[in-house]
């Protein structure tokens, strides 16, 4: 009989795959515990929307990272920092400050772990500082660390 899972199950399938189980199992065991349903015409139906409901929004979220990839290549972050006598700077630029920065001059909200930062920038000058947006989808901005 085939069945469509409505949630993961070790060693069967994932939520939302259509497996074929024996009678007795999907009746005695799936069913009754709502882990699945039956294949027919109108589940069928209802999965697909689903699924295309989840394309659509992977589509829009896509979209939208494209959107703030275009944003973030055209910005220049000026951070300023306190240097000492001989031009060091004293602590660094974080990816706390870049995002906090995004958010409050151009109202681009990102999650600094997407800031890819091995460490803090810690010289005068621009650095190019990669995002992860998306899956396979990067901006990069531009951030100038300026004396204060």
């Amino acid at each position: 009989m085939k069945v469509i899972l409505l949630t993961d199950i070790k060693g069967v399938g994932k939520k939302d795959q259509i497996i074929n189980a024996s009678d007795g199992y999907a009746r005695n065991f799936l069913f009754p515990k709502k882990m699945a349903v039956e294949a027919n015409k109108e589940n069928m139906s209802k999965l697909q929307a689903r699924e295309n409901s989840k394309q659509y929004k992977k589509d829009q979220d896509k979209e939208k990272a494209k959107q703030i990839a275009d944003q973030l290549s055209n910005l220049m972050i000026k951070v300023k920092v306190k240097v000492g006598e001989n031009g060091k700077i004293f602590g660094g630029v974080s990816s706390k400050e870049i995002v906090e920065i995004l958010k409050k001059e151009h109202q681009i909200d990102i999650d600094k772990k997407k800031v890819e930062l091995k460490e803090t920038i810690k010289v005068l000058g621009i650095t190019i500082v990669k995002i992860k947006l998306y899956e396979g989808i990067y901006g990069k901005v531009k951030v100038d660390v300026i004396p204060e």
